[in-house]
């Protein structure tokens, strides 16, 4: 999440401005190969579903050990812990609508969603089995999501801590004015306060595969397209929203600056040869 804008503004700057890939982006995170992208997201995901429905799955099975307080706390510092990790491969989304609402805003290569969709899925429904695998008889429990009001409750209330979320990922990817080292930070403490607001009502899930992955495993799809339409929609509003109050002119005169510093090195160290 963190770091997929500065990485599309890095390409940018390569792929317009020079036409050797392999010398301008030398130790740049722009230069990961896809597939280590799609390798981080899966671990990313996986890892992200696992400890957070654990939390879930360990609270009801327990006699509520874990509290609700306690379960928005692991949300958080589980999307905490995972941007920090791999977001300076993957971008750390985890998410489809965040991949999604990125895509549509044209910080992410649109090809690309597929892939990385296919690839959060897999993470989400493989760590929904493990966890199906380890908690067996009275202990194993849904973790998925399900209104406990109407659908209308639950899809207001899934694209408003959405459209949040979005909004805050947005201002600390994608904007250079920010503190881009505390991001994990930013985004770990909006889940977090989602989770303590929205956990009662709707199972704050702001992200279709946390739903998709118990779904299939579990085979409970009880207002199951709530969690997909709503947190897409609220994403990409948020994302957009965003977009709009951040306009500057400063990106494209430190994209421009760049340009130059990149043409002018290259220049100095093809007349070193």
């Amino acid at each position: 999440m963190a770091d997929s804008a500065r990485n599309e503004t890095d390409e940018v700057v390569v792929n317009v401005k020079d036409k050797d890939v392999s010398k301008t982006c030398e130790g740049s995170d722009s230069c990961v190969p896809f597939l280590q992208k799609l390798v981080a997201e899966v671990v990313g995901t996986y890892f992200l579903i696992f400890i957070g429905c654990a939390s879930v799955v360990v609270n009801k099975g327990y006699d509520n050990v874990v509290t609700l307080p306690g379960i928005a706390i692991v949300w958080g510092l589980v999307v905490m812990v995972m941007v920090y990790s791999v977001g300076h491969i993957s971008g750390g989304h985890f998410n489809p609508a965040v991949t999604i609402a990125f895509a549509s805003t044209r910080r992410f290569p649109l090809l690309q969603v597929p892939s990385y969709v296919g690839a959060q899925l897999f993470g989400a429904t493989l760590a929904s089995g493990t966890l199906r695998l380890i908690f067996t008889g009275s202990h194993n429990k849904f973790a998925g999501t399900l209104p406990s009001g109407s659908n209308l409750q639950a899809f207001v209330f899934e694209f408003i801590i959405t459209f949040a979320l979005m909004f805050v990922i947005s201002g600390v990817a994608t904007d250079n004015r920010a503190i881009g080292e505390l991001a994990g930070i930013a985004i770990g403490s909006t889940i977090l306060m989602n989770v303590m607001i929205a956990g009662p009502v709707t199972g704050a899930s702001m992200n279709p595969v946390r739903s998709l992955g118990p779904a299939f495993v579990h085979n409970e799809y009880k207002g199951i397209w709530i969690y997909i339409v709503s947190p897409i929609l609220g994403a990409i509003a948020g994302a957009w929203v965003y977009n709009i109050i951040r306009f500057t002119d400063k990106p494209l005169r430190e994209i421009t600056k760049s340009a130059s510093f990149l043409k002018e090195s290259k220049s100095k160290r093809d007349n070193s040869k």
